[in-house]
């Protein structure tokens, strides 16, 4: 009787094994093209096409597979000579993001505006503070002290997605095959205009290009804001040593 179970066990482990290589074998490199054309009537392209967020989110599995990155993986926006690093972040829903300060003075982190709400408060080089971003979309980051400083935390439901580079190439990694709705993110553009790219698309062995996406915008500038308390900021050369 042992040996049989012993039997089965190994017949059901070379199963599993083999559907795994299987499953390796058609997944691949999802890919896409994107354009940057002016908002105007001259729908000139940008010569740099960089910071487009390309993802797809699975329509045949209603809860996406990114738990073990939400709980597995810490993300970092550092606070580094007066700058967010990086400027734009992509994280699952959920992740927890920490902004260290590594400058020789304060920051105060917040987001008020849109998506994840926060104020970290004032806090000194050296130290962390962290924020879970527990609701999709983009919220965007400032610091209440240094007006220079503004990022965008881009929370996603999928691990499929991929930052166009300054061609306007985006790699979206190893992705399965299936259906999926394919979502389109850039600072610069309409949300209007970022819906109407929305589509259901399907990747399979053969089909892992998604085309070409041409992307109505605004030239990308620094959002204009003021600071947590609705006012203006005080000028920072009356404020040296911070």
């Amino acid at each position: 009787m042992r040996r049989l179970i012993q039997s089965w066990m190994l017949v059901l482990a070379a199963a599993a094994l083999l559907s795994a290589q299987g499953a390796a074998q058609v997944n691949g490199q999802v890919t896409a093209e994107v354009t940057l054309l002016q908002a105007d009537h001259s729908t000139r392209p940008f010569a740099d096409k960089a910071r487009v967020v390309v993802w797809l989110s699975s329509l045949d599995d209603p809860m996406p597979r990114v738990a073990g990155d939400r709980n597995s993986h810490r993300y970092q926006m550092v606070q580094r000579n007066k700058h967010f690093e990086p400027t734009l972040l992509v994280v699952p829903v959920g992740a927890f993001v920490d902004f260290p300060n590594k400058d020789p003075w304060f920051h105060n982190v917040f987001s008020l505006y849109q998506g994840k709400r926060f104020d970290l408060g004032l806090y000194q080089a050296g130290t962390v503070h962290s924020v879970r971003f527990d609701k999709p979309g983009a919220s965007y980051i400032f610091c209440n002290i240094h007006p220079q400083m503004s990022a965008v935390v881009l929370a996603i439901d999928s691990p499929y997605f991929g930052i166009s580079d300054p061609a306007g190439r985006v790699s979206l990694g190893e992705v399965p095959p299936g259906h999926y709705r394919l979502h389109v993110w850039y600072q610069g553009s309409s949300q209007k205009v970022l819906d109407a790219l929305q589509r259901e698309i399907t990747v399979s062995a053969g089909k892992r290009d998604l085309g070409a996406l041409q992307i109505l915008a605004n030239a990308p500038t620094q959002v204009a804001h003021k600071n947590k308390y609705g006012q203006e900021y005080d000028r920072e050369d009356t404020n040296p040593t911070y």
